[in-house]
């Protein structure tokens, strides 16, 4: 008696109904196909990284990350010729609406005075924050060299030294990073 009176509350029955109404398969079998397709893709891509000597051996060549900028670039090139479309980025946009896409962009470009300016105030800074900059940074040399979650020692340090300061330190604790080619 229960289980009869709440079936318009479960979808997937609901959407069988539907599809039983409109003369197509039952909704499982497009679940199942999916299912099988996704499953069928990612057992391929194993089998890729298996061939290149697994999860290390791939990362070592660089695979999981080519294939990640290959599929970026799929993706940015079928959503800029509209082949994948999505609304509002390149489909069912406003042509005449505020706020789209303009036709041509005015590059702002500081003056020779502003950069100056700036340069000036960035030294100020660090003049003015030298001694608590250096502890600070010592602190994240240690935090990063030790294994410790750096968050909270980048925090105090986001207080007094500029973003050079921090990117240094960790340049020298950790390397810099260089794409693979």
């Amino acid at each position: 008696m229960g289980s009869h009176r709440h079936e318009h509350l479960q979808p997937d029955r609901y959407l069988q109904q539907l599809h039983r109404r409109a003369g197509g398969p039952p909704l499982r079998w497009h679940q199942d196909e999916l299912t099988d397709l996704v499953e069928a893709a990612v057992l391929e891509e194993f089998d890729r990284i298996s061939e290149r000597g697994g999860v290390l051996g791939a990362m070592e060549t660089g695979y999981q990350r080519g294939k990640i900028q290959d599929e970026s670039m799929v993706y940015e090139h079928r959503k800029h010729d509209g082949s994948l479309p999505i609304i509002g980025v390149n489909t069912f946009r406003k042509p005449d609406a505020e706020g789209g896409t303009p036709q041509h962009v005015e590059l702002a470009r500081a003056s020779e005075s502003e950069k100056e300016s700036q340069l000036e105030r960035v030294n100020a800074y660090r003049e003015a924050h030298r001694e608590e900059a250096e502890v600070a940074l010592q602190r994240l040399r240690e935090a990063a060299m030790s294994g410790d979650n750096v968050f909270a020692v980048l925090m105090d340090a986001a207080r007094v030294c500029t973003l050079q300061q921090v990117t240094d330190a960790f340049f020298e604790v950790g390397g810099q990073y260089r794409r693979n080619v």
